[in-house]
């Protein structure tokens, strides 16, 4: 949070006086506050109020958030920051220096606890759906072995350790002594999960998410924090009985497991298709926000009723929100703000403001908690490291691996709250539990830091990541959705395929819109659009050793509107690509047909035209491809590359691109000597290195001397290529229209063709305007 102070022209710059400052101006907000706080707590003679309500949120977010700022820039998570705030603002600062300040603001009536305790909880749940959707089981399933040993050996060695002290804790530190097992089990869970939360922040902020390293202790992470709210379904059904029941220990187990299995299973699907539904049908501002918040309501509330802790149903909730392929990037955005700007700074206040750190004074406290941290580092440390080892990691990714699972941050928080709110822990206790955490989690960044400078980048992982860094800025990598409007011609069939090739690595969903005078379902099953889309979609994703295994799922619409109302309404829905598949293409005048152009009018987001000949016509959906991308440098011309690459993937024969001058170049060519041939041979190059990070070969020419339309129509005939596809700018005007060179190559080639547009000139795309409704 940065703050500007006014002053003159003639004041001086004096950097005691610029620290002091802000220091008196935020007392002074104190003071203010806990003035007016106290005389409505007079007035309202110890009853509930709003008012006091309001202070408590806006001090909260306030110092938290400004804290977290500050932490932030000392390169520390923003989480510290809002606990920090919290310990100021509760007894171990604010009420030790002003007693009355502090319980005019905090006033220790049970009614008004309950009002801002209500809002925590509920940030709990909504922090638990955050994490579950920062959670990638991608990365589980790619380092699964190596993470779940580190998870275990990492979880084992510190519980030992921790319900170990708990069994030898004084009593005066526990509420209920003759409950000692059950706090030692809790306080075990405490000293054994690492925050998922913190080490994916530290390790996004520090740029190594993606290195192997990075990849298996947030894979580690998201196991421990799974393992750990299991455990935590476990210790609080037996903490509810009171004693080690089987019965209930065992139906929490079996029903967790369950719940779990449905999830996974059944609820993924659901998840998607109640996301797709609200964000398709509902036309209110934030429906798929609200879809979400009533599915993680709902799944919190079944794990309520089978017995185990609503977290796990929100964290669960998270997970399969987090794995939708629809969930849009500014839905996410909106979602996480909510949460990182109100709920987080007031749930981790709230914690602080729980904690009384004055208790450390007395020394045995103060030594319990030394040993406590003690204790804790080195059973979470030494466990990790000796798993990591076991998992075949080296000794100095072991290092990392062991520094980066250190950090417990929010996860024990939230433990030590549940903790405290059962009657299982004691203040004193929370306490500890509480320093402990921000000790480990702010250790945890330098420490993580100084190990993974000293780890050096592999061949196949800096492979991997140049690739990942490419596929950030690409147009396929990061299509979510797409509409394929076609009729019942072989082209429309061509098309489906292409669709499907473009969708399969990555399971994109696709919405098929039939413009078709006959109905899909009075279609042989295996001549449908969608048995062509998944067929198509199954070989690019066996074609691609890195695609997730996912189906790609296909929804028929049937239209007995005008062409153009009919797309509109589907592009209504948000997508970000259409492709058209129409019977008749070009028209015999050389224009495109009036029904494509009707298509192409009523999208505005970037498009591809398919136009199907040759031996695509007799097999719409088999044969393979020998694909001609012309290049020329520019934007679109990259974007019609990447379109080939991917269809290309799919054949076992090489790409071929061919660099042509642009039609502005086409008045004054000239000899490609020179600093010229140094430009086109770096287009080409990097069009070679775009698709060998995918397994294709490339055969590259340069016909820079030649109009545009002439060198394609030579490559075709010489290289034998059966594919032309072009990126192509979609000029303004009354038709559909991409310029002279896509017109010939459509009226003289004898090929197929896919023309790959760009959006309007305004850059909204059809799925940004949704998302802005």
């Amino acid at each position: 949070m940065a703050f500007q102070w006014m002053r003159s022209d003639t004041e001086p710059s004096n950097p005691l006086v610029s620290t002091v400052k802000p220091i008196l101006y935020v007392a002074a907000v104190f003071a203010l506050t806990a003035s007016l706080a106290h005389a409505a707590e007079s007035r309202g003679a110890h009853a509930p109020s709003e008012f006091i309500l309001l202070i408590q949120i806006a001090l909260l977010v306030l110092v938290g958030r400004g804290l977290g700022e500050i932490m932030q820039r000392i390169g520390q998570p923003s989480v510290i920051g809002e606990l920090l705030g919290g310990l100021i603002l509760g007894p171990s600062l604010f009420g030790w220096v002003w007693p009355a300040g502090y319980s005019a603001i905090f006033p220790p009536s049970p009614e008004q606890k309950a009002m801002i305790g209500g809002i925590a909880q509920y940030g709990i749940l909504l922090l638990l759906l955050l994490t579950g959707m920062e959670t990638d089981l991608k990365l589980v399933r790619k380092v699964g072995k190596a993470a779940i040993v580190v998870s275990i050996a990492g979880i084992v060695v510190p519980f030992a350790c921790g319900f170990t002290l708990g069994e030898f804790l004084p009593d005066r530190l526990l509420p209920h002594p003759e409950a000692r097992f059950v706090a030692s089990l809790f306080l075990g869970t405490a000293l054994s999960i690492s925050s998922v939360k913190i080490v994916a922040v530290v390790v996004r902020e520090m740029n190594f998410m993606r290195r192997d390293v990075g990849q298996i202790i947030v894979a580690t992470a998201v196991i421990d924090d799974t393992l750990g709210w299991i455990m935590i379904a476990v210790i609080f059904s037996l903490a509810s009985s009171g004693t080690l029941d089987i019965p209930s220990i065992s139906k929490a187990i079996l029903g967790t497991l369950l719940f779990l299995a449905i999830s996974f299973t059944i609820g993924r699907r659901l998840t998607f298709q109640i996301i797709r539904w609200a964000n398709d049908y509902i036309a209110s501002s934030g429906a798929v926000i609200t879809v979400i918040l009533l599915l993680m309501s709902v799944m919190a509330a079944i794990t309520h009723l089978i017995g185990v802790h609503t977290v796990l149903g929100a964290f669960v909730a998270g997970v399969l929100v987090g794995q939708s392929p629809i969930l849009t990037r500014q839905i996410d955005e909106r979602l996480r703000g909510l949460i990182t700007s109100l709920f987080m700074p007031v749930f981790f206040g709230l914690a602080g403001l729980n904690a009384d750190l004055t208790v450390l004074k007395n020394p045995d406290l103060l030594l319990l908690t030394g040993g406590l941290i003690l204790i804790a580092s080195l059973g979470k440390f030494g466990g990790a490291f000796i798993g990591g080892t076991i998992g075949g990691l080296s000794g100095r990714e072991s290092l990392a691996l062991a520094s980066g699972m250190n950090a417990r941050g929010s996860t024990e928080v939230i433990i030590a709250t549940i903790g405290l709110s059962m009657g299982v822990l004691s203040n004193d206790m929370f306490s500890m539990i509480v320093t402990m955490a921000i000790v480990t989690t702010m250790a945890m960044p330098p420490m993580l830091r100084a190990a993974l400078a000293r780890l050096p980048l592999g061949a196949n992982e800096k492979a991997r990541l140049e690739r990942e860094e490419t596929e950030e800025k690409g147009f396929v990598a990061n299509l979510e959705r797409m509409l394929l409007a076609v009729d019942g011609s072989a082209n429309a069939k061509f098309a489906s395929t292409i669709a499907g090739l473009l969708a399969g690595a990555r399971g994109i969903p696709i919405s098929v819109l039939n413009l078709g005078a006959t109905p899909e379902k009075e279609v042989s099953k295996d001549q449908t659009h969608e048995a062509a889309v998944k067929k198509a979609a199954k070989a690019a994703s066996d074609a691609d050793p890195e695609a997730e295994a996912r189906k790609v799922d296909v929804t028929i619409h049937e239209s007995q509107k005008e062409v153009g109302e009919a797309v509109a309404d589907e592009a209504r829905k948000g997508f970000d690509f259409l492709l058209i598949g129409l019977e008749s293409t070009v028209s015999p005048d050389g224009e495109f047909d009036s029904a494509v152009g009707e298509v192409a009018a009523a999208f505005e987001g970037p498009l591809a035209v398919v136009d199907a000949k040759g031996e695509h016509l007799d097999r719409p959906q088999g044969g393979s491809f020998q694909v001609l991308v012309p290049v020329s440098g520019s934007a679109v011309s990259h974007r019609g590359a990447e379109v080939a690459i991917a269809l290309a993937r799919t054949s076992s024969l090489p790409l071929h691109a061919i660099y042509v001058s642009t039609t502005r170049d086409k008045g004054s060519r000239r000899s490609s000597t020179g600093a010229s041939v140094l430009q086109e041979e770096a287009i080409l190059k990097e069009i070679v290195s775009l698709a060998a990070r995918y397994g294709v070969d490339v055969v590259t020419s340069i016909q820079a001397n030649a109009a545009p339309e002439e060198a394609i129509l030579r490559e075709i005939r010489k290289s034998g290529s059966n594919l032309v596809v072009m990126g192509v700018d979609r000029i303004q005007g009354d038709a559909l229209n991409f310029g002279g060179v896509a017109s010939a190559i459509l009226q003289k080639s004898d090929v197929s063709i896919v023309l790959v547009s760009s959006g309007e000139s305004n850059g909204r795309t059809n799925g940004t305007r949704k998302q802005e409704r």
